[in-house]
């Protein structure tokens, strides 16, 4: 950035270090591991009004999915398009509206790929496809649910591909694959029976980049498919305690549907 800057009389930081980051690989000394917008931001979710310009509307996202994204990743600052509110499940449905649902699932034992999570996500799915559900979108027109309606992401390839031999014609994905991406419904799959047993810690299970994009995905309806008991971390650090209060309040804010 410092390099280029010296091309042209104005630098302009275009992004969203709330979304995920691209991969690093190599060391870097302390304080530059950063984006040059990171840098700027010191810390703050949004940009300060008197360094630069925060988009505060969103296009996609319903304002019941918007208020928790606002609340946990934008300082409250952002706000849905008017006709947003227009966007909605309609039909005989247990997650017939808009908003936030959740999905217990209990399991013992799994760490990135969970059989129990498949089998509810799957039947989650055909209930949404077997008929009479319909999607409004922000225009207020009606139609017929179909497959590529749903966005079905996990944090971990193995559950991807666990899903992928269950539902081979579903839109399937890791959260890094599907960032830009959008549908009326997404469906978030954790796999992880506990916070003790998550392969890469509660960093990346629990990291609020990928929980921020995973539902925000979500046009209506977003589905978090998860064990209880990762609501019930043993947090040992303030950070931990950041990562875990996000996820709990995402339940909080939820509709729970027992399957």
């Amino acid at each position: 950035m410092v390099a280029v800057s010296q091309a042209g009389k104005n630098l302009v930081l275009l992004g969203d270090p709330q979304q995920l980051e691209q991969p690093q690989q190599g060391s870097h000394p302390d304080g530059t591991a950063v984006s040059a917008l990171e840098y700027l931001l010191d810390g703050r979710k949004t940009i300060e009004p008197g360094r630069g310009l925060f988009l505060a509307d969103t296009w996609r996202l319903h304002p019941d999915i918007c208020r928790f994204t606002s609340e946990l990743f934008y300082e409250d600052r952002l706000q849905s398009r008017p006709d947003l509110v227009n966007q909605r499940l309609e039909g005989s449905s247990a997650f017939a509206g808009a908003g936030l649902w959740y999905v217990p699932v209990e399991h013992e034992g799994n760490q990135n790929s969970s059989e129990e999570e498949v089998d509810a996500v799957a039947g989650i799915v055909e209930s949404l496809l077997g008929g009479g559900v319909t999607w409004c979108d922000k225009d207020g027109e009606i139609r017929p649910l179909v497959s590529e309606d749903i966005l079905i992401v996990a944090p971990y390839n193995a559950q991807v591909s666990e899903l992928g031999q269950r539902l081979p014609e579903a839109r399937i994905g890791t959260v890094d694959k599907f960032q830009g991406q959008e549908a009326p419904i997404v469906i978030y799959t954790l796999a992880t029976s506990s916070p003790e047993e998550a392969p890469r810690g509660m960093e990346f299970l629990y990291s609020l980049n990928r929980l921020n994009v995973a539902t925000s995905r979500a046009q209506g309806v977003c589905i978090l498919v998860a064990s209880p008991r990762l609501l019930e971390p043993e947090c040992r650090t303030p950070r931990q305690m950041q990562l875990a209060n996000a996820l709990c309040r995402y339940v909080e804010l939820a509709t729970t549907v027992a399957l």
